[in-house]
């Protein structure tokens, strides 16, 4: 089986950036902050690489609608929905956490940090899952430009 270029690229660097943060929460608790620094800013591009090319892919080449069986598709509709929520909180969650940290609002850093953590781990596992379900469990369904969906061309 041939899995697409692009979500494959784009799913192993939210996999790369979320073992950034499980890795940059074991330094910090053994008090290396300065490893702790450069491993989150690891993790923090490894999802920056993943959102230019998930965004690309989106408008240039397009979203692949599920193609697995009808009777479930429902329950990934909603499991994608899910998914968007998550990515979107961790996204906004994660640039309040870096900014706080290059401010050097520690307290504040240090409450949200974990919070900030747990919810990039189930975006992580969840964007994972989309991908498994579209691409390795069942053949995607048709891909369309977002140009080509809005425009018509």
């Amino acid at each position: 089986m041939m899995l697409p270029i692009l979500p494959t690229i784009s799913t192993s660097f939210i996999v790369i950036s979320a073992i950034f943060i499980a890795i940059g929460w074991v330094l910090i608790a053994k008090g290396k902050v300065v490893a702790h620094k450069q491993v989150m800013i690891a993790g923090a591009v490894s999802a920056l690489i993943f959102f230019i090319i998930y965004l690309s892919r989106t408008i240039f080449v397009g979203n692949t609608s599920f193609g697995g069986p009808d009777d479930i598709k429902i329950y990934y509709t909603l499991f994608l929905i899910f998914h968007i929520i998550l990515a979107t909180t961790g996204g906004v969650f994660g640039i309040v956490t870096l900014v706080l940290a290059f401010k050097r609002n520690i307290s504040k850093h240090r409450k949200i940090g974990p919070i900030t953590s747990v919810i990039w781990f189930f975006t992580a596992v969840t964007g994972v899952a989309v991908y498994l379900l579209l691409y390795v469990f069942y053949k995607g369904g048709e891909t369309t430009s977002m140009f080509k969906a809005i425009l018509g061309f």
